[in-house]
């Protein structure tokens, strides 16, 4: 995920999150090796629409490489990260 495919990440997750949400958003990272700064800017403003909308987003399965620049980058402290998809699932039912 970089500056030429995170604009389709916000427009899929835009989409989901109007006009008939669902109860919850899982992003699968399970193939993303890599994550750039407008990823993550992707990922926080999709959090915050969800967060306002009364929804859940788990991002999910980030590999190692992926989960390190999160680290760094505190967004482990703000969005909810899963190992799996299922346990995203599962986070959102709770």
């Amino acid at each position: 995920m970089d500056a030429v495919t995170s604009p389709a990440l916000a427009e899929v997750l835009d989409g989901i999150l109007s006009p008939d949400p669902p109860h919850g958003v899982v992003v699968d990272f399970t193939k993303v090796g890599f994550c750039d700064s407008r990823c993550i800017g992707v990922l926080v403003a999709a959090y915050r629409q969800a967060r306002d909308l009364g929804l859940g987003l788990v991002v999910a399965e980030p590999q190692r490489q992926v989960m390190r620049l999160f680290m760094i980058a505190g967004i482990d402290q703000v969005i909810p990260i899963a190992e799996t998809v299922d346990g995203a699932v599962e986070d959102l039912q709770d």
